[in-house]
């Protein structure tokens, strides 16, 4: 997608002191992240659609005086939400590493990711969906399994 310079500026200016003092490189690192449609989203979304099951992708759910909340595959019919967590980004304990540079803003910054995600869940729960998260590194087939036996 071609932007024009206005475009390039806007953006370039806006929210210019979260990378006050990150070098060029990193920005380019952290801009490159994706929100959605990840190589473990894709891997999981590709086995669940070869499988026969139909689902909605990255689709909101609302609930009652909160935002809407995101899950990774949301099947509608059957009120199951699932998420496909990054190990970086949620702090998984096994594979989850911990940024050298700027330590208390990535320290504060995961603890809130994974308030959030408790938070989310909650919220589901109570709304009457099942939500359920697996980490990047999971074996697809193993959460075929586990999304097949929510769907029955």
């Amino acid at each position: 997608m071609r932007r024009s310079a206005t475009q390039s500026n806007r953006t370039a200016t806006s929210g210019r002191h979260q990378w006050e003092g990150v070098p060029e490189e990193r920005r380019a690192i952290m801009r490159a992240n994706r929100r959605r449609d990840t190589k473990p989203e894709l891997a999981v979304r590709s086995l669940l659609h070869r499988s026969g099951l139909r689902f909605r992708v990255d689709y909101p759910i609302r609930v009652p005086g909160h935002r809407p909340i995101r899950p990774d595959v949301v099947f509608t019919r059957r009120k199951v939400a699932v998420f496909i967590d990054g190990c970086f980004w949620h702090g998984c304990p096994e594979h989850g590493t911990r940024s050298t540079t700027n330590a208390a803003y990535w320290d504060r910054k995961l603890s809130e990711n994974k308030a959030r995600d408790a938070r989310h869940a909650a919220e589901l729960e109570a709304a009457g969906w099942q939500a359920y998260r697996f980490w990047e590194h999971e074996d697809p087939q193993s959460i075929l399994a586990v999304v097949r036996s929510a769907l029955e």
